[in-house]
């Protein structure tokens, strides 16, 4: 039987979680209109329901009024917080809600935004979902996602190298991109987690994605036509550019746009960006109408 990358994503994506995490899925979906959850992120990892849980809500299209849609409708995904009781306890979810269909365009890398494939190239676990239909989209669209992941590591990572400095290389671009501000070696501490996956899922995607490569040992060598790889480190350098931006405004969108999560909010621009802005009471009571002016000085001292 041939191993492809849909295969092995699906059966990753399908394993069993705790019943507390479905439970807040089936929650999460139905007060979000959702159609299929995602649960990832730390806790994915390391198991510790007293942490905030992270979770995708895809939902069959864009939420809110009209006025809203128009005004936002790009910067996706809506953000929320939840506390839900479960079992006897409490677990916090942050959450993050988006049409469908917009995830699965993110994924293939047709939008200039890089956050949603770069992050579901990483684990994750598909916990709830309407139908089987829904489920066969969203395991499509992570697959996808991975493909994606692979065809920039290809152009943006060394001529020959293991799985890991493929990887490593585009970790660490995409951080630059997204203005995230991670430690060093970040990207490293991402790898060790599921080094065998990593290693596993490069070649699948590469041959997902038709490109060549031949094994020397340990290393990698894509074997990338000149017109593909000037294609891809262009699309890159246009993503890079456009991805600062984009995501500044999206963490302030995030700030201002989901009720108790002005704190919160201005919180995870500092973490992102390392830019403080302080919670002045204007700001607390008329959220919208700062978020222009938040937007500014963050993106004036992010790019000095």
């Amino acid at each position: 039987m041939t191993i492809t990358l849909q295969t092995v994503v699906a059966q990753e994506m399908l394993v069993p979680v705790p019943q507390e995490i479905e439970a807040v899925a089936r929650v999460l979906a139905k007060q979000l209109g959702g159609v299929a959850v995602l649960f990832y992120g730390s806790v994915l990892r390391t198991g510790a329901l007293g942490d905030i849980l992270d979770f995708y809500v895809l939902t069959p299209r864009s939420r809110g009024s009209l006025l809203r849609r128009i005004a936002l409708g790009n910067l996706w995904p809506d953000v929320s917080y939840h506390e839900i009781p479960v079992g006897g306890r409490t677990i916090r979810a942050k959450v993050a809600t988006m049409p469908l269909a917009t995830f699965e365009r993110a994924a293939t890398g047709a939008l200039l935004d890089t956050t949603i494939w770069i992050r579901f190239a990483q684990p994750s676990a598909l916990v709830w979902s309407h139908g089987p239909v829904d489920r066969q989209r969203t395991l499509r669209a992570v697959a996808e996602a991975v493909k994606t992941a692979g065809r920039f590591a290809a152009a943006l990572g060394p001529r020959q190298g293991q799985p890991d400095e493929f990887w490593k290389a585009l970790l660490r671009e995409t951080y630059r991109a997204e203005f995230r501000v991670e430690p060093p070696g970040r990207e490293t501490q991402i790898l060790d987690y599921a080094p065998e996956r990593y290693n596993r899922l490069l070649p699948l995607a590469w041959q997902a994605s038709g490109i060549a490569f031949d094994t020397v040992e340990a290393s990698l060598v894509p074997s990338l036509g000149f017109d593909e790889c000037r294609r891809l480190v262009q699309a890159w350098l246009t993503r890079s550019a456009a991805g600062k931006l984009l995501n500044v405004a999206r963490l302030v969108k995030a700030a201002f746009t989901f009720d108790g999560a002005a704190r919160y909010g201005l919180w995870k621009i500092e973490r992102h960006t390392g830019v403080h802005v302080a919670l002045t009471p204007w700001r607390e009571r008329h959220p919208l109408l700062a978020a222009p002016g938040v937007l500014w000085h963050v993106f004036h001292v992010a790019g000095r």
